[in-house]
């Protein structure tokens, strides 16, 4: 942060600063996320950051769109408006053989008259199609494919994507097609917490990249690291002679390009290049299902031209699907920090996709029904998206004698406590709250490192303290003393003593991941730091209903029914007393600040105010203390009405909930300041 702020009559120095900050953030961010080569600590970086943002707060005037600060400044959105491209973003026939890539060769050859081609041999990414426009050199709109014709736009949750850059160097007005992807490392670790927020997983990465492009709050986002291969270039004002040299440009500017690529003369070395990948593919940090040819020279593109919605100067190659056989030993039963039972296949080991698989999840009953799936059978493995192991299919014919049906038993296999499925939902599970291995899994889920982060308690500590009985809820975890500790096997005085520190230095972790280590289930990250920003407070949280928790945008009604729910159980108070005296934090920041004038008073804007926005007039009343909310309930304090005011303010009338208009909410809000 910087210092302070220079006078209005060194405008110029600060201008110079700015730029300078920009430019050395951009830089950073580029050989951090594009070429994967940092050049500072992330200690460093922050400091730039910082100093940026606190100039642009104490001088907005000088605030761009494409400044480093502007990454997630967008508001949740209510939904997509449609956008037309210029060009339609067309689909590619897809081929699943080499004598179908020879096919496709020949009527390319037959087309252009015997002149000679080359074709460029690019990876084909999983994920999601999407294009940006540019307008002098700054991002200006980004939209998916759509039908190819009609997409949506989504430009801030697009400029929340670090390898997007916001300012194109060297390119001015344009469009820049690329896929939006996940790391797999990134989409296992997402899916991790969603499985320990109780959430249903992801099947692959693409599935989820496309789920999040579609969520309304840029915030949210935000924190789901995604990528692009930048892959297409359409300028009028730069003259470009083949694919390879658009490749080469979008490099230059900054964009992010798969690397690997290559110049095929022939057909048959394209073949090379989809055999050589389809090999190789378990070995990328990324998934890929196939192989894109594309005619490199661009004037012969436009003479092949495109039938229907697929261009004749390009195709895809599909890989096969990576499918191994191994033998089904027998199903086993997992237990859940719910309770949720899931039943898990044991196989014989099998190498698929670069890893030797023994296990795989089964999902529930009707999956196992609707597979047939006896004890003893070939079965089919694959991975979802290269990934997630599988069981999808039966080889009937290699079913043994005497091969045995799945029955789902009537009792837990941890603590013999009963089974229960309830109506209308494929899982079944444990009735008891207290059961070994419920406990086990939610004092996992609150040490993980997306929640207190507790370092040292992998699941071998945590199953010797829930043995001995030194841990039945995460509570007790502050409670643990040194002497206890050293008494467990293979548990020394330095490791216990290390344990400790980190158990008590988890009591300053930011209250949202509190709230996703609480364990409630539907509340992952993302739904906690939507909490956190908008309720602030564990004791605000306990208040809510649902209704109020439901005008939070984000936070639907299952969500909203399980977090009052959590809030009338006994057990979750006590043990939220038992944090609170622990020291862990129980609010926001936000939550933490002075009581204002406005505070516990809940406000509803409808119509138009002619002296203010409703987003200035939203940002007064917060920073007074009120709270600020999307729809009327019996809890609204007033409600605001500017002209042409909607059905808010009937409501308002019908559950007698006092109404301002315009003048008298500005003289409210002036005797309070």
């Amino acid at each position: 942060m910087a210092s302070s702020a220079p006078s209005d009559s060194h405008d110029t120095t600060l201008e110079q600063r700015i730029d300078a900050l920009r430019a050395m953030i951009r830089e950073h961010d580029h050989r951090y996320y594009v070429l994967a080569e940092p050049s500072v600590s992330d200690a460093q970086y922050d400091r730039l950051m910082q100093e940026l943002i606190g100039l642009e707060q104490e001088h907005p005037r000088l605030v761009t769109p494409d400044s480093p600060t502007q990454r997630v400044g967008g508001r949740p959105t209510k939904e997509f408006p449609s956008v037309v491209h210029d060009v339609p973003m067309l689909s590619l026939a897809n081929n699943y053989s080499a004598d179908e890539l020879r096919d496709f060769d020949r009527r390319v050859a037959a087309s252009l008259g015997g002149a000679p081609y080359s074709y460029i041999a690019e990876l084909k990414i999983d994920g999601v199609a999407i294009s940006l426009i540019y307008r002098d050199g700054i991002f200006f709109r980004g939209a998916t494919r759509g039908d190819g014709v009609l997409g949506d736009e989504i430009t801030n949750n697009l400029r929340t994507i670090r390898s997007i850059p916001l300012r194109a160097a060297g390119l001015n007005n344009c469009e820049v097609r690329g896929e939006i992807f996940m790391m797999k490392k990134d989409f296992e670790l997402m899916n991790e917490e969603r499985m320990l927020a109780g959430e249903k997983l992801f099947v692959n990465a693409r599935n989820s990249t496309a789920g999040t492009l579609k969520l309304q709050d840029p915030a949210i986002v935000a924190e789901r690291r995604m990528n692009m291969f930048a892959y297409f270039l359409r300028s009028d004002e730069i003259e470009i002679a083949t694919h390879s040299e658009s490749l080469a440009l979008l490099k230059k500017a900054g964009f992010m390009v798969n690397e690997q690529y290559r110049r095929c003369a022939s057909i048959d070395e394209a073949i090379a290049f989809c055999s050589e990948w389809g090999e190789k593919r378990s070995t990328l940090p990324y998934d890929i299902d196939g192989i894109v040819l594309k005619v490199d020279a661009l004037s012969q593109q436009q003479t092949l031209g495109s039938v229907a919605k697929s261009p004749r100067w390009a195709t895809a190659y599909k890989f096969p699907a990576m499918q191994v056989e191994t033998v089904l030993r027998g199903i086993t039963l997992q237990v859940g920090r719910v309770g949720t039972i899931t039943p898990v296949a044991e196989l014989e080991p099998v190498f698929v996709a670069g890893s030797t698989v023994s296990r795989a999840t089964l999902h529930n009953e009707d999956n196992i029904a609707g597979l047939d799936l006896r004890i003893g059978d070939t079965v089919i493995i694959e991975k979802g998206g290269d990934v997630i192991p599988k069981v999808s299919g039966v080889i009937l014919e290699k079913r043994p004698a005497g091969a045995t049906r799945f029955v789902m038993p009537a009792s837990c296999p941890v603590c013999r406590a009963g089974i229960i499925r309830p109506e209308g939902e494929a899982a079944c599970y444990c009735e008891n709250v207290r059961c070994p291995a419920q406990i086990r899994r939610r004092i996992e889920h609150f040490a993980h490192r997306g929640a207190m982060d507790i370092d040292g308690l992998g699941e071998a500590v945590v199953d010797a303290l829930v043995e001995h009985g030194l841990a039945v809820t995460v509570a007790d975890l502050y409670d643990l003393d040194k002497d206890r500790l050293v008494a467990l096997e293979r548990m020394g005085p330095k490791s216990a003593q290390n344990l400790l520190d980190a158990i008590t230095a988890s009591t300053q972790r930011p209250f949202a991941r509190v709230l996703f280590a609480l364990g409630i289930r539907f509340v992952g990250t993302g739904v906690a730091k939507i909490l956190s920003d908008h309720i602030g407070s564990l004791d605000a949280l306990r208040r809510a209903s649902a209704s109020d928790l439901e005008s939070v945008n984000g936070i639907g009604p299952r969500i909203a029914e399980s977090i009052v729910r959590f809030f009338h159980d006994p057990d979750s108070l006590q043990l939220i007393e038992r944090l609170k005296l622990a020291g862990v934090a129980m609010q926001s920041p936000a939550g933490a600040a002075e009581p204002g004038p406005l505070t516990g008073k809940t406000f509803v804007l409808t119509g138009t105010l002619a002296r203010m926005t409703r987003d200035e007039a939203k940002e007064k009343i917060e920073s007074l203390g009120g709270r600020v909310s999307s729809s009327v309930s019996a809890k609204t304090t007033f409600v605001v009405a500017g002209s042409d005011p909607g059905s808010k303010l009937d409501k308002a009338k019908k559950l007698k909930v006092a109404t301002l208009d315009e003048e008298q909410f500005i003289a409210l809000i002036g005797t309070t300041t």
